[in-house]
Order: C-alpha cells, then sequence, then structure tokens
C-alpha cells in the first residue's frame, strides 16, 4: 500500500503488470536461447558459404560460446551498478546487431563478429530473473523464476526444428533476419513493458577484474573447445590451460583486494552460493549430452543398425517436446521448492535428468524412445533451472542478484562446454567402419549418454551438501541486506 502512495505522491505510473513483465521477459530469454541452435543446420555448408575452410568457419560457433562466457557476469555486474533493464536492453541491441552483421555476410571475418555479437547477449537471461526479484511480489517470485530461467532450455529445444524449416527452405541468411527481428520485437516489449528496477549498487566498474576474468575464461575454454582439433597433449592446449589456472588464481587474489569487484568472492564462497555453482557444472553437462547424442542417432543412417535415417528437420521436431516440457514444468518446480525447498527440487530434477538417460540408454530403437527419453530429461532440466536462481537469491544481497545469477549461468556453460569436449573425445575413440568412412558406435553413443546420467548424479550428490534453509520469512538474511524493497526479495526462498 504505502507502495502505492509513493508512486501515486511522486506522480509515477501504477506498477507494472507482473505477467506481462514475466512473459515478455520470458520471451527475451527464449529469443536470446534461439542462437545456440541458429547454425546448427548450416554448420557443414559454412565452408563453402563463407569460402573458408572448416577449421575456419568453427569459429562461427567458438566466437558466440566466448562472448557469451565474457559477457554474462560482466552485464550481470553492470546491471546491479547501472540499472538491469538497461543492460537487458543493451543485450537484445547487441543481438540485433550482431544479427544484422551476421545476415549481411559473405565471408568469415563479418559472420565471425556477428555471432560474437549475437554472443554478448547472453545476459538476458539471469539479468531478467533479477528484474523478477526487484519488481514482483513474493508469491508470484517463485513461478516467474522458474518460467525465465527455463526459457534456456526452451529456446534451445524449439531453436533446431525452426532454424532446419527456414534453412531447407529459404537461403542461409534468412536465419539471421529472423533473429534480427526477434530481437527488435523482444527489445521493443523490454522497453515498453518492463521497469527499470531502483536496487543498485553504484560504485566503479572493476574493469582490471572483468579484463582478468575474460582473458582466464577465454583461456579456458578455448582448450576446452578446441582441444580436439589441436590436439589434448599439444602445447596450444596444454599452454592454454596453464594460462587458464594462472591467470585466473591471480584474479581470484585481485578480486579479493580491490574495494568494488567484478565478481564478490567472499559472497560466492558462502556454501549455498558455491555448492550451488558447482552442481551447476555437473547439471550443464548433464543437460547438453542430449543434445549432442540424440540428433547424431537420429540422422545417421538406417544401414548402420542403430541409426533411423531421420532428416535435420526431423530430429528437431523430435527434440521440441523437451522444450514445452521445461516450460510446462515451471509453476510445478517453483510448488516443490515452495513446499519443500529450492535443494529439494535441484536434487529431484537432478535425479529425473538421470532417469531420463537411464531410459535412453536401454531404448534406442524407435523415433518415439527419443521423444520420451528427451521429455523425461527436459522434466528434471526444468526443476534443477527453477530452482537453481532461487538458491542463489536466497544467500546473496538484493544489490548483487544481477552478478550472482549471471555466474551461476556462467557454471552452466562451462559444464556444457566440457561435456561437448568429453563426448567428442568419446564418440572419436568409439568408432566403427561404415563403407568408406568411420562413425562414431552405438557404445559410444550410450557412453555418452551413460555419461550424462553420471554427471545429473554427481549434481544430485554435490546438491545433497547445499545448507538447509530456514523457512521462509527468516531464511532471507542476506536478502535484507538490500538498499530496497528488502520484504518482496524473500520470494526468493519460495
Amino acid at each position: 500500500m504505502s507502495d502505492a502512495l509513493d508512486r501515486s505522491a511522486a506522480g509515477t505510473a501504477p506498477p507494472p503488470n507482473p505477467t506481462v513483465v514475466v512473459a515478455v521477459l520470458a520471451f527475451g530469454g527464449i529469443v536470446v536461447s534461439l542462437m545456440q541452435t541458429l547454425v546448427i543446420p548450416i554448420v557443414g555448408q559454412l565452408p563453402q558459404f563463407l569460402n573458408a575452410p572448416a577449421s575456419d568457419t568453427a569459429w562461427a560457433v567458438t566466437a558466440t560460446l566466448l562472448a557469451a562466457a565474457v559477457a554474462t557476469p560482466v552485464m550481470g555486474r553492470l546491471g546491479d551498478m547501472y540499472g538491469k533493464r538497461r543492460m537487458l536492453l543493451l543485450s537484445m541491441a547487441m543481438l540485433v546487431i550482431g544479427s544484422v552483421v551476421a545476415g549481411l555476410s559473405d565471408s568469415l571475418v563479418p559472420m565471425i563478429a556477428g555471432r560474437a555479437l549475437q554472443g554478448l547477449s547472453s545476459g538476458v537471461i539471469p539479468l531478467g530473473i533479477s528484474i523478477l526479484r526487484d519488481e514482483l511480489p513474493a508469491e508470484r517470485l517463485g513461478s516467474a523464476t522458474a518460467m525465465i530461467s527455463a526459457s534456456l532450455g526452451v529456446g534451445g529445444a524449439l531453436g533446431l526444428p525452426a532454424a532446419a524449416l527456414i534453412a531447407d527452405n529459404f537461403d542461409w541468411h534468412a536465419l539471421f533476419w529472423t533473429s534480427a527481428a526477434l530481437g527488435v520485437v523482444a527489445l521493443v516489449l523490454v522497453l515498453l513493458l518492463v521497469p527499470e528496477s531502483k536496487v543498485r549498487t553504484g560504485g566503479r566498474f572493476d574493469l582490471t577484474g572483468a579484463a582478468g576474468m575474460a582473458a582466464g575464461l577465454i583461456c579456458l575454454l578455448l582448450a576446452i573447445s578446441k582441444g580436439a582439433d589441436w590436439g589434448w597433449s599439444s602445447g596450444t592446449t596444454l599452454g592454454l590451460f596453464a594460462a587458464a589456472v594462472v591467470i585466473l588464481s591471480a584474479w581470484g587474489f585481485f578480486e579479493l583486494r580491490v574495494d568494488q569487484p567484478l565478481v564478490d568472492l567472499r559472497t560466492t564462497a558462502r556454501p549455498q552460493v558455491l555448492i550451488t555453482n558447482l552442481a551447476s557444472v555437473a547439471i550443464g553437462f548433464g543437460m547438453f549430452s542430449m543434445s549432442l547424442v540424440i540428433p547424431q542417432l537420429l540422422q545417421l543412417p538406417e544401414r548402420t543398425g542403430y541409426g533411423l535415417g531421420q532428416s535435420l528437420l526431423a530430429a528437431g521436431l523430435v527434440m521440441a517436446p523437451s522444450g514445452l516440457v521445461m516450460m510446462a514444468l515451471a509453476p510445478v518446480s517453483a510448488l516443490v521448492s515452495r513446499a519443500k525447498g529450492p535443494k529439494v527440487t535441484l536434487m529431484t530434477g537432478a535425479l529425473i535428468v538421470a532417469a531420463g538417460y537411464g531410459l535412453n540408454v536401454l531404448l534406442m530403437d524407435q523415433v518415439w524412445h527419443f521423444v520420451l527419453a528427451s521429455c523425461v530429461i527436459g522434466a528434471g532440466i526444468g526443476f534443477t533451472y527453477g530452482a537453481m536462481p532461487a538458491l542463489i537469491m536466497g544467500a546473496v544481497p538484493a544489490s548483487e542478484t544481477g552478478a550472482a545469477n549471471s555466474l551461476n549461468t556462467l557454471m552452466r556453460s562451462i559444464g556444457t562446454s566440457f561435456a561437448s569436449a568429453v563426448a567428442g573425445v568419446v564418440l572419436a575413440q568409439m568408432t566403427t567402419p561404415f563403407g568408406s568412412h568411420v562413425l562414431p558406435s552405438e557404445d559410444g553413443f550410450r557412453t555418452v549418454l551413460a555419461l550424462g546420467a553420471g554427471a545429473a548424479l554427481v549434481g544430485f550428490a554435490i546438491a545433497a551438501f547445499i545448507p538447509r534453509q530456514r523457512p521462509a520469512g527468516g531464511a532471507d538474511a542476506p536478502a535484507a541486506t538490500g538498499p530496497a524493497r528488502a520484504p518482496e526479495a524473500s520470494g526468493a526462498q519460495a
């Protein structure tokens, strides 16, 4: 009531409609996550389209990964300092600009530049979650957070069939023009319907910390993503791993001694935050294993004895229901978190993911087997992705929500990067001859699926060590240190 009186006295607009805010932010999250699968239908044709060798066109994927890794925590921190909506709009603008640059490209350099700019938009989902904490009433926060978090998986699942459909029927540039159009729609909706948060830290941006973190992450992710191409024992790969260890260690030493760090490592070291982030790496690994195996198995020729001979579009349509399941179960995830706590939700989701992979190891003969397994895995991901932000926000001040959520998103991304690298090694080593070609063997695919199940179980085991939260209303002590709207922040505990 006092909030409304304050707004009226100040002559400001009435409070925003929570349903509208959630819908707009979820749409923005889906649009940004679409870029993950945007180029998959044309990866094999990029050398021809761009007149460049395949080893170079692979940077169209790697550039997005590296840019996203750097941008996610930086945008989160800038959002805490200068306004989350402002950084959300900047992120969406980067997506639009990157899409336009890639849409106009016919050579390698502008394509890589455009894809890197698209990667800079990756902070949209953690920024959106942070806006919800500042703007929504406590009773709406749990389900809304789960919905926004699930949009990451939804966009990835729906993006593959949509991109395949566009690539099959239009010039390949249409992929990026579609992305640009969706980005413009999302940007306008955020501009018109999402309020700017009043919760800000101010202060001075830690440019040195940002540069150090960027250098360390780039070295680490380059070694992970390109190690298979360069050789895991090559000097380049080992040198990058060593550089990552040295740089990130020095970065951590610096961050502990600067007054206004990019990442508050003391807050990050709180057991609830630290253990949730470690579990997120394992869950990210488990989530991505499905995306690496199922489309390949569906598209391999039936003559292999284990492939199903489906088109890329059909493979994408098989994966699409999993995204819908993630979105549908977001409210259920929130109800479980409210009743039992987000720790229980996270552990339950990890077990469901493991069960889905176990099911897929046993059932690999029919298309519906993969639909069933991907939906079960998607259900588990919906639970875990809804629980992670709640656990993070329950342990950090409101003024650090953006940075903390962004770091958690980065941990998931590191997990998916490890999954890609490990799956690549397994499938390259476990092969079978097929005519004049060598293909990954059925046992190789089963091994990757088993690793996905194992990663989910590791995530479950790690999550078991998350400290037990006190009942809602007493557990939000960290959140209460925020400069504004502290009572509403307790919804993160729901």
